[in-house]
Order: structure tokens, then sequence, then C-alpha cells
């Protein structure tokens, strides 16, 4: 019998607040729970807008603690319900001065399996985050989730293929990329990093974009989130680049083992070799 495991992303417009966008959030995930769901994942900072493109002190109001904040809590509540894994990123307070960009990931019977703080902080015009996060300093976690091994990787991290690797490594089958991109900067990227790096770590990417213009910034962010398998395809259609979606596909597991077989790129790499990578 085929380990077919079927996974829901959502892409979304800001609302305006964040009671309304956390809402709005957790309709759609009943809806995929309707549809049979048992994974889903949500955009960068989900339950906010994305406040770096701009450098304003009033945004570390968007920040809470995770697990312990309310939108993390709420989650798991929902993930109790539905009895979905859920891949929660939201702005991270630790303590005073320590703010992280992170993602919760959240077991189907609503158990804080851990958090990724993302790695990679861009400092550039439209995505001024460094003003806002820390690097990530947790490394990269897979999550032994009720649908398998689970992992993150966030917006501008996917430019760097070394996290890709780490956590095919760390043995992940499906990894979430949360991201908040705009028309006309990599837009030509966004169809080739992540099939790319399916490709090369052997296993599915979920790779999802927020949709629309918000206030604080003139970022046209494009959605065509997907699900892109093993072997570089899509599974299914992309979503649209202009409206919210909540997109369900059916992922076939089995299919990692395939191509591993029948590639072997893991088996063929050359760590003894890498050692100049790792070099200032």
């Amino acid at each position: 019998m085929a380990n077919v495991v079927r996974a829901a992303l959502v892409q979304a417009t800001w609302t305006g607040d964040t009671e309304s966008m956390v809402a709005k959030h957790i309709e759609h995930a009943r809806e995929a729970a309707r549809q049979g769901a048992k994974i889903i994942g949500f955009q960068e900072v989900f339950n906010a807008p994305y406040f770096c493109q701009v450098q304003e002190p009033e945004h570390y109001a968007w920040a809470e603690p995770v697990p312990d904040g309310p939108t993390v809590r709420r989650m798991r509540e929902l993930a109790r319900e539905t009895g979905m894994v859920i891949v929660v990123p939201v702005f991270e307070v630790e303590q005073s001065g320590f703010y992280y960009n992170t993602a919760a990931v959240i077991d189907s019977d609503g158990t804080y399996l851990g958090k990724y703080r993302k790695h990679h902080i861009p400092q550039v015009k439209g995505f001024w985050e460094k003003y806002y996060f820390k690097p990530g300093n947790l490394g990269w976690p897979v999550f032994d989730t009720a649908v398998g091994k689970v992992g993150v990787y966030i917006c501008y991290d996917r430019h760097f293929p070394e996290g890709w690797r780490q956590l095919g490594l760390n043995g992940a089958q499906l990894v979430y990329n949360p991201s908040a991109t705009h028309r006309g900067l990599s837009s030509h990227l966004w169809q080739l990093e992540q099939p790319a790096a399916a490709v090369a770590n052997e296993y599915f990417i979920a790779a999802i974009n927020r949709v629309g213009q918000e206030e604080y910034g003139d970022n046209d962010f494009y959605g065509t989130s997907y699900f892109v398998d093993p072997r570089g395809q899509f599974v299914g259609d992309t979503a649209s680049d202009k409206d919210e979606e909540l997109v369900v596909r059916d992922l076939d597991f089995d299919l990692i083992e395939d191509v591993r077989q029948q590639w072997a790129f893991y088996r063929d790499r050359r760590p003894d070799a890498y050692e100049g990578l790792v070099q200032p």
C-alpha cells in the first residue's frame, strides 16, 4: 500500500489585524481537514503583515513567545480539533532584545514538537529583516510527526543549499518553506530553486508565498505556491499569482526511496572533500 500523505498549504492576503488573520487561517485549516489533509503549513509570519518592508520599532509588537504565546496555543488547539500536523511561522520574542523569525511545528494531537529559527537574515530594500531578527541558533531540526519527518526552511534561507542538505541528512521527507517574496525581485528563481533543492536532496518541498500588496510597502507578493516532489516535478498546479488559495495535494512518500535508490546522491556524497565549504 502506497505511503501517501495528503498535505496542504495556504497562501493568504493580509486582513489588517492579527485576530482576523488567525481566524482566516483556522478556517482554511478546517477546510483542509475536511478534504482529508493530515498536515498544513502557513506563510512566513503568517499572523502579521510583512512589516520588514520598513524599519520601525512599533513592529516589535507583533512578536510573541514560542510556544507559550497566544498564536501557538491556538494552533495547538486547532491541531487537536482537526487531527492535522501544523507548521506555524511567527515573529518570536525569546526575551527582551532577542527576536527571531520562527516556525513552530505542532503534531496532530496538539503536542508542540519544537521550532526552527531562520538562519539567513536579509537586509536589502523591502526586506529589512536584520532590524528585527537575530540569526537562527537551533540548527536544522527535523520533527518526527504523525505524517513523517518534517523540516522547515524559511524564505531567504532557500537561496543557501547548505541548509537544504542538512535537513536531508537529518532525515526530512517533507520540508515546508514559508516565504514572503515579491514580483520582480526573485520571481524567476521561485520555480527554480525549490525544485532543484528537492532533486538534490530527494524529498518533497512545500513552497509557500504571500499574495497581494500590503500597507507597509510596495512589495507585490505573487503567490504561486506549490508542492514539488523529489524528481523536481510540481505535484498538481501551482497556486494563483494574484489570489488567496488553499492548496491540497497527495504526496507519495514511497517516491523518496525510489528516487534515492535510482539517483543515489546520498551514496555518492564526498564530505571528506568539502572542508573548504565551511571556511569563513
